[in-house]
């Protein structure tokens, strides 16, 4: 991933999570136009859409499909989307899919990983037919609840800002996975567009090598207030920290590559020196490195190796979290490990969609931040990220801590 996009600067809070039913409509209708850009820049790329089956990837035809069902189980087939975080999860009050068979194919609390390669999945123009009609008939029912009054309440959107934010991670997804197979997409549809704050660059309180000081505190962690959160934000609760010294940006590969000439470290399977030269491979094209760039396609063991090598540490997610709230703390162009591994905050309540965090506990590791494949609508400070340690394929690094 090139250098070039510029990041987030402080605290930045995600605006579907408070938009209005209206602004929903247009921010669906906005991720769905994308949706269907990545549809048909993949059929451009690979036109049998086949891909090995590994367990990092889906089936592409799955993976859209799979959109379509879960917008249409929330926020069509359930009678009680009004009732937000308080609807069943399953059972009589819901509605049978306009796809026959949907459940069988799409379900994937019910559809193993390993036998979505052998569904008889409807083709690319069923799955596009599909998603149009889910659409429509979402957008229907969002302005019923606008006419019904609803939409005045958390409650009554939570499924819409719920199913954008899935379809959102879902194109994320097919952007690494496009460059995890060497497939040359149009930049304009991996990339999120910057926006006039993102280029501002503020003067912070630092340390030594651009690092930035944070006081010792209690801190209040996970989500406060009004708005939609993921049921993994809450609840809030005070952490206390000892004051710390983190860097302002993610490590770059001028900070990284010593280490792995020092120690033979592996490096990532898209990074090659040719001739006393760095290169990296964007989706199909080998680019003379960006050494500014943060280090990306790393995994957590990379990252905890890099810290040992420099005498340094991963931030909790409770210090990456207090130093975002910092004036000059940069992010949003890698998402970054954390020390952390992915648990329940005390308190926490399983939402509807049961399936979202609970079965990944302890598992996998909490990243914070984003990438520049991430929606502006998904990126949240707030936002716990989470995979297993080893994954490499995702666009994640990382920044550290002194010791």
């Amino acid at each position: 991933m090139g250098g070039s996009f510029a990041g987030c600067l402080g605290p930045v809070h995600s605006a579907v999570r408070t938009a209005s039913a209206a602004d929903l409509a247009l921010a669906l209708q906005h991720t769905r136009k994308r949706t269907l850009g990545l549809m048909q820049a993949w059929q451009n790329a690979m036109p049998d859409l086949s891909v090995p089956p590994l367990p990092s990837m889906n089936p592409p035809l799955w993976e859209w499909g799979h959109i379509a069902w879960f917008q249409e189980w929330w926020t069509v087939r359930n009678r009680q989307r009004h009732l937000g975080t308080r609807s069943a999860s399953s059972g009589a009050e819901f509605d049978a899919s306009l796809l026959p068979d949907a459940d069988a194919l799409y379900n994937s609390s019910e559809v193993a990983h390993d036998s979505r390669w052998a569904l008889p999945l409807p083709d690319l123009a069923g799955t596009q037919a599909y998603l149009a009609q889910v659409l429509q008939r979402s957008l229907d029912h969002l302005q019923a609840a606008l006419e019904a009054g609803q939409s005045v309440s958390d409650e009554a959107l939570y499924f819409w800002r719920l199913v954008l934010q899935h379809e959102d991670m879902h194109n994320e997804a097919s952007v690494y996975m496009a460059q995890a197979l060497g497939l040359a997409l149009p930049p304009a549809l991996c990339w999120r567009e910057p926006t006039a704050g993102d280029a501002a660059r503020h003067e912070a309180p630092s340390g030594q090598d651009g690092g930035i000081l944070v006081p010792a505190q209690v801190y209040t962690l996970g989500h406060q207030g009004p708005g939609f959160a993921f049921d993994n934000e809450r609840q809030a609760h005070p952490q206390a920290l000892a004051a710390f010294e983190i860097d302002a940006a993610a490590v770059t590969w001028a900070r990284y590559l010593p280490f792995v000439q020092a120690t033979g470290h592996a490096q990532p399977p898209h990074v090659r020196c040719v001739d006393g030269i760095w290169q990296a491979q964007h989706f199909a094209q080998w680019q003379q490195l960006d050494l500014q760039a943060p280090a990306v396609h790393l995994n957590a063991f990379d990252a905890q190796a890099w810290c040992e090598w420099a005498g340094r540490r991963l931030p909790t997610e409770a210090e990456w979290a207090c130093a975002a709230q910092q004036p000059g703390f940069e992010w949003g162009q890698v998402w970054e490990w954390t020390a952390s591994d992915f648990a329940p905050y005390p308190g926490f309540e399983v939402h509807p969609y049961r399936d979202y965090s609970a079965p990944w506990w302890h598992g996998h590791r909490v990243l914070r931040g984003a990438s520049a494949a991430t929606s502006a609508h998904v990126v949240d400070v707030r936002y716990r990220n989470f995979f297993v340690p080893e994954r490499r394929d995702i666009f994640a690094g990382f920044r550290s801590v002194a010791l």
